[in-house]
């Protein structure tokens, strides 16, 4: 990844979290828990937000090297014993990140669309292209990268929050005896193994194919 794409890449994926977890609380809020309004988690502006590891460190190294890019924010902070029904608010509060993020790829994808139908010479290199349509499809791919992956079943990850609803009652204190391992795991598949790319890549190229053609 060059530098322009890296400039243009950070702040893509930094908004795309943040958004995710705003849409965490707005969830929880509309549940009856208000500890994230509380905390002031239901706000745009990025610093209560922002986990200098996660959010910052970890994707900007990420960027600049050309290693896999993971980057996470703070958790908003949600308590279900504040929920009407706990066990079933707390599945839509996990879901709801990754569709944000579907939602912000899908509309990032039309821009990117639109804006590509009217450049005069598509087949220019890609860094030649206009920054607007850089942005818009960067932005589209950061959220389809964020949506996919945190749909994995894997602890902390939004998809741990649906596989735990559906595991049988008497086997949830071994998964919970799991969850400390969860960001391991995740470290071995971003780094070690194709799966997450082998996930990833065939919905990548069907983005690409909506977006230029």
């Amino acid at each position: 990844m060059g530098l322009q794409d890296a400039l243009i890449y950070f702040p893509c994926i930094v908004v795309a979290i943040i958004l995710h977890e705003i849409s965490h609380g707005v969830v929880a809020l509309w549940f009856g828990d208000d500890t994230a309004k509380k905390a002031g988690r239901l706000t745009l502006n990025p610093i209560p937000h922002i986990d200098p590891f996660g959010s910052i460190i970890l994707p900007a190294f990420g960027a600049l090297s050309g290693i896999p890019v993971i980057a996470w924010a703070k958790p908003v902070p949600v308590n279900p014993n504040r929920m009407r029904h706990p066990r079933r608010n707390m599945l839509w509060v996990g879901l709801v990140g990754p569709f944000t993020n579907f939602v912000l790829m899908f509309a990032a994808a039309v821009v990117a669309r639109s804006l590509y139908a009217n450049i005069a010479n598509p087949f220019v290199p890609y860094t030649d292209l206009p920054l607007s349509f850089q942005i818009a499809f960067t932005f589209a791919v950061t959220n389809l990268f964020l949506g996919v992956f945190n749909l994995l079943p894997i602890p902390p990850l939004d998809g741990s929050s649906l596989l735990e609803r559906i595991l049988p009652e008497a086997w949830v204190p071994h998964w919970h005896r799991f969850r400390p391992y969860g960001m391991l795991l995740i470290f071995a598949l971003v780094f070690f193994t194709p799966i997450l790319r082998n996930l990833i890549e065939p919905l990548r190229e069907d983005l690409v194919r909506f977006v230029v053609q």
